[in-house]
């Protein structure tokens, strides 16, 4: 929007973006293993495709952006292509090491994509309302993804 201000719409679907996040989350985390561990699959796939989605968006306003430094240009393009890696990593993971490794990748990935973005925003590449809509997502996703490492790490459940 030329004023600034984040569409109503990006804001009512990043929140219910952040509903997978939750109820798989809290799935994963159920008394019955078998659900708990297909739940503990979707968690970590959803978060994959949402971090893919979050590396791909910086393509989009690099491709838009018209900035004429070729440094800049192949930052955002190159960097833009790492969360999707990632997200590909974390999903290939539970065939040879324990799903909460994947957990783990997630959360650095996450956090890191958001920090990035945040260095990208004080150099205006993005903007001001995208950076508070991505930081209100990523601290969900992660904390969400941190409950559920930490108590199934403990070997916890919750019953509902």
């Amino acid at each position: 929007m030329a004023d600034g201000r984040m569409p109503l719409l990006a804001i009512l679907l990043s929140v219910l973006g952040l509903v997978p996040f939750i109820v798989c989350g809290l799935a994963a985390l159920g008394p019955d293993p078998a659900t708990s561990a297909r739940m503990l699959s979707a968690l970590i796939a959803y978060a994959a495709v949402t971090l893919a989605f979050a590396g791909g968006v910086h393509w989009g306003f690099e491709l838009q952006s018209g900035h004429q430094e070729a440094f800049v240009q192949r930052a955002r393009l190159g960097l833009g292509i790492l969360p999707p890696l990632a997200g590909w990593i974390a999903l290939l993971l539970p065939l040879v090491a324990a799903p909460w490794v994947s957990l783990i990748l997630l959360i650095a990935a996450y956090i890191g994509a958001v920090l990035l973005e945040q260095e990208a925003g004080k150099r205006s590449l993005l903007p001001p309302r995208y950076l508070w809509l991505r930081w209100g997502f990523t601290v969900v996703a992660v904390a969400m993804m941190v409950t559920v490492l930490t108590l199934r790490l403990l070997d916890q459940a919750i019953t509902f």
